[in-house]
């Protein structure tokens, strides 16, 4: 996912094929409740979110801000939550029609392509 304060993009993949998806884009008050059906829905294996960082990797106002949103979603989401660095997937998203929703789908791409033993929990 590619959390942001008005818009929460959306992907979803699979270990199997490693391949991203992209699904929609939820108003970010909204975000807990559709990732929960979608996850339900899905039969998810866990949650992979985007980490803003600043161009030299460090923490932004919108790091804390995405830090602070998963605290608050794993007491709704009984699942294991993932960071993927997210640098530069909205620039390279900027052409979709969805562009949060495809940048959900770079970050889940992303961390697909990442070995098993090097993905970071939240």
């Amino acid at each position: 996912m590619d959390y942001g304060s008005a818009r929460v993009g959306l992907a979803r993949g699979g270990s199997a094929a490693r391949l991203a998806e992209r699904l929609k884009t939820v108003p970010a008050t909204e975000a807990i409740e559709a990732i929960a059906e979608l996850s339900a829905r899905n039969q998810a294996a866990g949650i992979v979110v985007g980490l803003p960082r600043g161009l030299e990797g460090q923490e932004t106002q919108q790091t804390r801000l995405v830090r602070q949103w998963v605290a608050a979603a794993k007491e709704h989401i009984e699942l294991p939550f993932y960071w993927q660095d997210e640098a530069l997937t909205s620039a390279a998203a900027a052409k979709a029609d969805d562009v949060d929703a495809a940048a959900a789908a770079l970050i889940l791409q992303d961390f697909l392509d990442t070995p098993e033993d090097q993905r970071v929990r939240c």
